[in-house]
């Protein structure tokens, strides 16, 4: 949060102006990332399981990231980016049906990176958004499929110490 401070002081006229809301809301989105990161680092001593959460919970901070930015497609103001709000309710509803457990927690990440491509076809449906900011948000899927991989070699290391 230093990094756009210093870049208000520095670069007034380069399109840096942040507001204190906008310091409040990065404080708070950068607490719920490292928060939920703690979560997933408490609910197992699993390196896979760790990662797996690091990494989704790094995806959804991302994903809001952008979409406050810049929007993962047209403006931040366009409608269709509340898509993207759904692609992290089928994160957060997977997650707390799947509980701890790793097998569960590989489908729900699983099930995220294909809402990901979804949303992504819905703005290739409606027609009108750039090649580049399409291909841009179905990259995010990525971190969703890497994240529900992680958790699967968690569940087969599970498997094997029992």
């Amino acid at each position: 949060m230093l990094l756009p401070a210093l870049a208000m002081q520095f670069f007034p006229q380069g399109g840096v102006n942040w507001t204190g809301l906008d310091f409040l809301v990065m404080g708070a989105m950068l607490a719920g990332a490292c928060g939920l990161y703690e979560l997933g680092a408490w609910l197992s001593g699993n390196t896979a399981y760790r990662a797996g959460f690091g990494l989704a919970a790094l995806a959804a901070f991302l994903t809001v990231w952008a979409n406050l930015a810049v929007g993962m497609l047209g403006s931040e103001h366009d409608p269709v980016n509340l898509l993207f709000a759904g692609v992290l309710l089928v994160a957060l509803a997977g997650a707390l049906i799947a509980g701890p457990q790793p097998r569960g927690m590989a489908r729900a990440m699983a099930a995220t990176a294909i809402a990901q491509l979804l949303a992504v076809g819905v703005g290739l449906a409606m027609g009108g958004f750039e090649p580049r900011e399409l291909a841009l948000s179905a990259l995010f899927a990525v971190p969703w499929l890497l994240s529900a991989a992680l958790f699967g070699k968690s569940a087969r290391d599970q498997a094997r110490a029992t």
